[in-house]
């Protein structure tokens, strides 16, 4: 089992790597933007959930399809690329988190104009 410290480390790593790797081998439109939002290692480091972010976001079911059926791909250059064993083995998903997020944003602001507008009274 690896320290939580190593698991962070891991994560930053494969973010990192995952990201170069994803932005040389893909040919995307340019007005489409992908980010790997954060990476998740298991605490045995066998395997890591990387989460994406796709704008605009109706295209993230399309972006998630391509990396999963190029997924073998990737496997192998991280496992090449990385000198460490085991290299995680990767799995995408779509971030939700920054969803949840911006709706907090939407939420808050709206608060704070409601409140402006009170006291105007």
């Amino acid at each position: 089992m690896a320290s939580s410290q190593r698991i962070q480390k891991v994560n930053e790593l494969l973010k990192r790597e995952l990201g170069k790797i994803i932005l040389k081998d893909f040919e995307f439109s340019r007005d489409t933007l992908i980010t790997i939002t954060r990476v998740n290692a298991s605490h045995d480091l066998r395997e890591a959930k990387v989460f994406v972010s796709v704008i605009p976001e109706n295209q993230i079911f399309l972006i998630l399809r391509l990396l999963k059926r190029n997924i073998y791909g990737l496997q192998k250059k991280l496992d090449k690329l990385l000198k460490m064993r085991p290299v995680p083995k990767i799995k995408f998903f779509k971030e939700e988190k920054l969803k949840e997020a911006q709706k907090i944003e939407e939420i808050l602001d709206k608060i704070k104009k409601d409140e402006g507008d009170i006291e105007k009274f």
